[in-house]
């Protein structure tokens, strides 16, 4: 016997079960964003970092990041993770082109440039600059706007989890902001 339900807004999205099974498996594609700020002539002015607790509990530094979906575009899908991540009325500047400044291979195990415990990952990721007001929603905490010069630093690099303080720098050194 079969029951009429709600559709599923989201069919992109798996349940919790799914996912695992699935990160198990295959490698999922990501998209990674450093928000940032450009003066008139678009020159980086200042880094956004969000501050996150992560599953442990801890305490870190990161960048906007997520899965995405089946059937979404890589820009419908770097809108939807800014929105998410930076408010509404952030404004993103989506890059004309789709090309990334990096590709990020994360692993589940150490020793890997890039780590993530829960998958094997393959992320592209943008730089991208934002207009308007930034106001962290979902599980991000905080939005720290920096100097180039100061999110480049080891310091900062130290509380970014899976290798994410060298994918910072690389996206500086993309825009010619890496000293």
């Amino acid at each position: 016997m079969s029951s009429v339900g709600t559709p599923d807004p989201n069919p992109g999205w798996l349940s919790d079960d799914e996912l695992a099974d699935v990160r198990s498996r295959l490698p999922l594609l990501y998209v990674e964003a450093v928000p940032v700020r450009v003066d008139g002539l678009g020159v980086v002015t200042e880094v956004g970092v969000l501050l996150r607790a992560n599953a442990a509990g801890a305490i870190t530094r990161t960048l906007v990041s997520g899965r995405v979906l089946f059937g979404e575009t890589l820009r419908d899908a770097l809108y939807r993770h800014l929105e998410k991540d930076l408010g509404p009325m952030a404004f993103p500047q989506l890059p004309a082109s789709p090309v990334p400044f990096s590709v990020a291979e994360y692993f589940p195990f150490p020793g890997a440039q890039f780590t993530d415990e829960r998958q094997h990952a393959v992320a592209l990721a943008y730089v991208v600059p934002v207009t308007g007001t930034c106001e962290p929603r979902q599980d991000a905490l905080e939005l720290t706007w920096m100097s180039p010069i100061e999110a480049a630093s080891d310091a900062i690099a130290a509380e970014m989890e899976g290798g994410r303080g060298a994918l910072l720098r690389a996206g500086l050194a993309s825009v010619g902001r890496l000293f």
